[in-house]
């Protein structure tokens, strides 16, 4: 009974299937009629519609035009792809020029400046004294300075105690360390612009000649300032180096991702903002300074650390994936920020190409007999980068990390020291040339030959002195006492730009007046030189 009943279920429920799909069929089939009607009416519509909606639809899909039309504006748009393309090479050629620059002046304190410094003192110790007459030159004087101020600065830094710096900084939170490194590099570019006044206030005290009037506190007041800077300084990079050391040393690699990320947080503040040419320059040279500053800081962290594993080369090798997202990181924030700044402003990538010749001009410049400033202090002024503080928290940690004993270690510092110097004369030789060829390039020679020019009345009367070391260059005036004081050459408009111009038309008994601001050369641009109402 059973059986017969479940068969005659399964039987009507086949039954009420096929009855389902039938109406479905049939609902599916009436739709379908349904749509064939209404296209049909719409059709009717469209043929008393005299045909317009089918000659609109077939224009749309046939239509066409020709960029050809505006030839211009495509063009100028595909140059500006190209210009965003040649933008890594032409920056990577100016940044690796300008880090060989700023290497052979840091190299300079290492090698060159401790024997120039010896040879000072071995002519002041030999030659009698003799009133009247000078005993040692300009440059010598400038070099015992400097060496006097990095031997009292290194037994102060002796007195701070780096491992005490590193817990106390490693217990604080991340966000705070994030701050405080921030405000650390705000605090790193304000020493660095009011250092190089100190001590060039420093060397023209010392050097000024005695014949003039006294217009200063005297040599020692400016010494013991420089020598408070230069220490000052010294600490402020500690700290820097300190804080990166802790985020090489955490856990999760939190804090070293947010300092990383404060890279990219710069493009924002700087590929929204107009820049003319000089704006540019300024920003150039801060990248070259910052380049250098953060492979030396990274040098400083590795021996640190290498210090602390006992010099085993498998730490190494922890450390280098993070040297190298570090340096990648830099590398692409910079290439990213300079691409999208040139296009904005319609800059050329050439423009890399005038900033090279530019510094390449400081070198050459150093080396003619009419030089008035030696080739780091013109570095320092140029790019900001002043390596007295750097090289002497460099030495402070080497000092501290490697331990000299026995004859042999002797045997090696000797030969490192030597190496170092070979280093140094090689990089010097290959700038020189390099530096040569391109100011031929640029057609420059003839302003190497040209007299430095004197001091602005408004700096000579500050008690600092400051050596005023660019090319000015005087603005026009149209009128009967119109003087030409620069020849004018390629040169000059290769290397001038217009930083603010201000044009008035006044018709007046048919006279016309013109106002123009003065242009700047690219050869008076330091690095904090106000360029446009800001400084860049």
């Amino acid at each position: 009974s059973y059986t017969v009943c479940g068969e005659t279920e399964t039987h009507n429920a086949r039954t009420v299937g096929i009855r389902h799909r039938g109406k479905a069929f049939v609902i599916c089939m009436a739709f379908s009629v349904l749509t064939l009607c209404l296209c049909f009416c719409l059709w009717l519509c469209v043929l008393k519609a005299d045909l317009s909606l089918v000659r609109f639809i077939r224009a749309e899909l046939t239509r066409g035009y020709f960029l050809e039309h505006n030839e211009a504006k495509y063009t100028e748009r595909r140059e500006r792809v190209y210009t965003c393309l040649r933008i890594p090479k032409e920056l990577e050629k100016l940044m690796i020029f300008g880090f060989f620059l700023c290497l052979d002046a840091f190299l300079y304190v290492f090698t060159l400046l401790p024997l120039r410094v010896l040879l000072a003192l071995i002519r002041l110790l030999t030659l009698p004294c003799c009133s009247g007459t000078r005993i040692l030159q300009p440059a010598q004087v400038c070099d015992v300075l400097k060496g006097f101020i990095l031997v009292l600065c290194y037994s102060m830094m002796h007195y701070v105690d780096y491992s005490m710096m590193y817990h106390m900084i490693r217990g604080q939170s991340v966000i705070k360390l994030y701050i405080i490194y921030n405000m650390l590099e705000v605090a790193d570019r304000l020493f660095s612009s009011f250092g190089q006044d100190i001590l060039d206030a420093l060397y023209w005290t010392a050097t000024e000649p005695k014949e003039r009037k006294r217009a200063h506190i005297g040599v020692i007041p400016h010494f013991l300032m420089a020598v408070l800077y230069v220490f000052l300084h010294a600490i402020l990079i500690m700290v820097q180096a300190t804080t990166l050391n802790v985020a090489f040393n955490s856990h999760n690699k939190s804090l070293l991702t947010i300092m990383m990320s404060n890279n990219f947080v710069e493009i924002k503040g700087s590929v929204f903002k107009k820049f003319e040419k000089n704006n540019l320059f300024q920003m150039s040279n801060s990248d070259i300074k910052e380049r250098f500053t953060n492979y030396v800081l990274l040098l400083i962290v590795c021996l640190r650390n290498m210090e602390q594993f006992s010099w085993n080369p498998d730490h190494f090798w922890v450390l280098f994936p993070d040297v190298c997202m570090v340096i990648a990181s830099e590398v692409a924030v910079d290439v990213v920020k300079h691409a999208f700044i040139t296009k904005f402003n319609d800059i050329t990538a050439d423009v890399y190409s005038e900033y090279r010749a530019s510094l390449a001009f400081d070198l050459v410049s150093s080396r003619q007999k009419n030089a008035y400033t030696d080739y780091s202090d013109t570095v320092s002024r140029r790019m900001g980068f002043i390596p007295l503080p750097l090289a002497l928290l460099l030495i402070r940690v080497v000092t501290s990390s490697v331990k000299i004993q026995g004859s042999l270690s002797l045997v090696c510092v000797l030969l490192f020291y030597l190496g170092m110097i070979t280093l140094k004369v090689l990089n010097s030789i290959v700038l020189l040339g390099k530096s040569c060829l391109y100011v031929k390039e640029a057609n420059m020679e003839e302003k190497l030959f040209q007299k430095p020019p004197s001091a602005a009345p408004s700096r000579t009367s500050k008690a600092s002195g400051y050596m005023l070391h660019s090319f000015t260059s005087q603005p026009i005036h149209n009128g009967d006492h119109s003087t030409s004081v620069l020849p004018n050459s390629e040169s000059d408009q290769f290397l001038t730009t217009p930083d603010e111009t201000e044009e008035k038309d006044l018709s007046q008994d048919g006279m016309e007046l013109t106002h123009r601001a003065p242009k700047k050369d690219l050869l008076e641009i330091d690095r904090f030189t106000i360029c446009g109402n800001r400084i860049d």
